[in-house]
């Protein structure tokens, strides 16, 4: 299972991407690729109380990806689905395999 499993596109078009989220990290950003749940791996500094992890993950994300990012689903758990506007699947599958490969 590679990188391109846990990007989707919706039959309306939104690109969907599942995320295993480390909140209370002392870094922020994409840190790697957890093959074995087939999700990215997205560590941010905010706590996991009141939304503020996911307010820093779309955060993180909107600027990695210089587009609108939102939590579609998993707002309470660590396994998260986002959805990015503006772009296709091709595109973030582009730049997340350059992210990771630094």
């Amino acid at each position: 299972m590679g990188l391109a499993a846990c990007v989707q596109t919706t039959l309306d078009g939104a690109v969907l991407i599942e995320i295993e989220v480390q909140p209370g990290s002392t870094r922020q950003g994409i840190i790697g690729f957890n093959e074995w749940r087939g999700r990215i791996q997205v560590a941010v500094k905010a706590e996991a109380e009141k939304g503020k992890a996911n307010h820093a993950v779309c955060n993180v994300l909107s600027k990695i990806f210089s587009a609108p990012v939102t939590v579609v689903s998993g707002h309470t758990i660590r396994q998260k689905k986002i959805s990015i506007a503006g772009l296709s699947s091709d595109e973030i599958i582009s730049r997340l395999e350059g992210l990771l490969e630094s």
